[in-house]
């Protein structure tokens, strides 16, 4: 488990586009290895980031989460 990506489910609220891209980008940079990849890699890297913030942003948008106000 990596320590560094902190949850992003908030009480008061869905987390930002940033908050999501952020985590995921972490987490590419901790599974790949890379903290910056070559520019032979940069494009599958990217990639990636965008995938996984997608597929978060997804997630978060149907997760049935009570909030509390």
């Amino acid at each position: 488990m990596c320590r560094n990506i902190k949850v992003l489910r908030h009480p008061d609220g869905l987390p930002t586009d940033q908050e999501i891209e952020a985590a995921a980008l972490q987490f590419v940079r901790k599974i790949s290895g890379y903290r910056h990849p070559s520019n032979a890699n940069k494009a599958v890297f990217d990639k990636a980031v965008r995938d996984i913030s997608r597929c978060a942003r997804e997630m978060f948008d149907n997760l049935n989460i009570r909030m509390y106000v």
